[in-house]
């Protein structure tokens, strides 16, 4: 863990008028991004970093929360517009699997520049007190694209990882197990990935485009938001293509309400996420039924859960109590591991680990790194490398060869903004 703990942090956060485009603030090589709907913040800079890596002492969400609430501590707020988001705020994105080589990070940028409800603000972070003067937007650098094509899990190499999770599901070893593979590639030194941001933002505006550390993408499904006490969340699992034309769209639709196979699927989404937020909360109350979200590429099964906080718990409690969910790992959730680790040839990373951001009162918004791609810190040969993921939830009677086409159908949102 790392954390200039001694130093004490100058929080200001000021409101402006609103207007321009907030991508427009944000770092064009390192990005710090949090959208939806032209909503949300942006950063740049880097006032604060705090890591944390594999541990058999405490889980890492344990040790980041941990330092979190030293920095805040330790910090000097001012803030005059006091709505989510404004004040110390911190960035995270974090790993799927305690055991992966990629660290779980909190970036704290030290420009933040914010919108919401009809209001704007800027907040500078920085360990001097000084003028606040008005942030300079950054002109778009030049346009640019790149290809990705098949990683360490191929397309028969998927279907054959399926048919594995198939045969633990037979054996009684897990109930479902989500199996994912990887897209490899490379982008040109010096892209602009705000270009990238701006294409998942304007082309799925219903999901939150996100941005920490090299993890970019855009996701539709919300791990747990924690505002004054109250905490919602939206489960996703069981998934269909969009139709070609509207009587398809339709019926592709229908097919998604009444198939067994996918309310299967959902229903152990729910029951983890329910199961899970039941100690902290109280009026836990969910969807009676689920409903179908319309995506621009996808139908989702969807259910909403909402309940009161009880226990002060954190955004970051909440995660370490809730990830990772039946939607993205499987259950029994440690056998569910187990399985993947068996499975995929790669380390997924911060891929289906939750992303998002924590304020000093420990309330944010979190959703699961999904519709995204890893990107290095450093260029080879003037490229930088870049990993796109994508993963089906496996149950009893699932088709390899469906789940493949599932996969691409979700590969589609970063594939088609990267090209």
């Amino acid at each position: 863990m790392t954390a200039p703990a001694l130093h004490r942090l100058h929080v200001h956060t000021r409101e402006v008028d609103p207007g321009g485009e907030l991508l427009e603030y944000a770092d064009p090589d390192a990005p710090v991004v949090w959208l939806r709907r032209g909503e949300g913040m942006v950063g740049s800079g880097v006032a604060v970093r705090l890591d944390a890596g594999a541990s058999d002492h405490e889980p890492r969400t344990h040790a980041l929360a941990r330092a979190w609430t030293r920095l805040c501590a330790n910090a000097l707020i001012d803030d005059e517009v006091h709505v989510p988001g404004t004040g110390l705020i911190g960035f995270g994105a974090l790993t799927f699997d305690g055991r992966s080589a990629a660290p779980s990070t909190i970036v704290v940028p030290e420009l933040i520049v914010g919108r919401r409800g009809g209001r704007a603000w800027v907040t500078r972070i920085r360990f001097d007190d000084g003028p606040d003067a008005a942030p300079a937007p950054i002109a778009y650098g030049h346009y640019w694209s790149a290809t990705v094509g098949p990683g360490a899990l191929d397309a028969d190499g998927y279907q054959t990882a399926v048919r594995g999770a198939l045969a633990a599901i037979a054996d009684g070893e897990v109930g479902k197990v989500v199996v994912a593979r990887d897209l490899v590639g490379t982008v040109p030194e010096g892209a602009d990935l705000r270009r990238l941001v701006h294409e998942l933002a304007t082309g799925y505006p219903d999901t939150w485009a996100y941005a920490v550390d090299g993890m970019i993408g855009a996701s539709p499904e919300t791990l747990v938001t924690v505002d004054a006490g109250q905490v919602t969340a939206r489960v996703l699992a069981g998934t269909r293509p969009r139709g070609a034309d509207a009587a398809e769209d339709v019926a592709a639709a229908a097919a998604l309400a009444s198939s067994a196979k996918d309310l299967d699927e959902h229903g152990y989404a729910v029951h983890s996420v329910t199961e899970a937020l039941a100690p902290h909360t109280t009026s836990l109350r969910t969807s009676e039924h689920p409903f179908t979200l319309e995506l621009p590429n996808v139908w989702h099964l969807a259910t909403d859960v909402a309940g009161t906080l009880t226990d002060g718990s954190t955004s970051l409690d909440l995660i370490q109590a809730l990830h990772p969910t039946a939607a993205v790992a499987g259950t029994p959730t440690d056998a569910a591991i187990e399985v993947i680790r068996r499975l995929e040839p790669f380390d997924r990373g911060r891929y289906a680990g939750p992303v998002g951001w924590i304020d000093a009162n420990g309330d944010g918004e979190w959703a699961i790194a999904l519709r995204g791609a890893q990107f290095g810190s450093e260029a080879v040969g003037g490229l930088i490398p870049v990993t796109a993921y994508a993963g089906a939830g496996i149950v009893a009677g699932s088709d390899p060869g469906a789940e493949l086409l599932e996969t691409r159908v979700k590969f589609r949102p970063i594939v088609d903004a990267l090209a």
